[in-house]
């Protein structure tokens, strides 16, 4: 799996991995929210890249212009 680092929120770096098909199969953020960061890897798994991206682009934690999904976001985007 290969990290990510991240600007803005509380997880300092975001690891993420998928098949040959867009789809993720392994994903980890290093620190943030325990139970919200462990609940979006539960609802993401299996799912296809660019889905995510369109569920999560733009979501705002506390005025901070950007968040843990959004940060997932432009991570999964910046390897399409």
């Amino acid at each position: 799996m290969k990290y990510y680092k991240t600007e803005k929120i509380c997880a300092k770096e975001i690891g993420v991995e998928f098949d040959e098909n867009g789809k993720i199969t392994e994903i980890e953020f290093c620190g943030g929210c325990d139970g919200n960061t462990h609940g979006l890897q539960n609802l993401i798994l299996g799912m296809n890249k660019d889905e995510v991206i369109k569920k999560l682009e733009g979501i705002d934690c506390r005025g901070r212009g950007t968040s843990c999904p959004d940060q997932l976001a432009k991570i999964l985007k910046s390897l399409s």
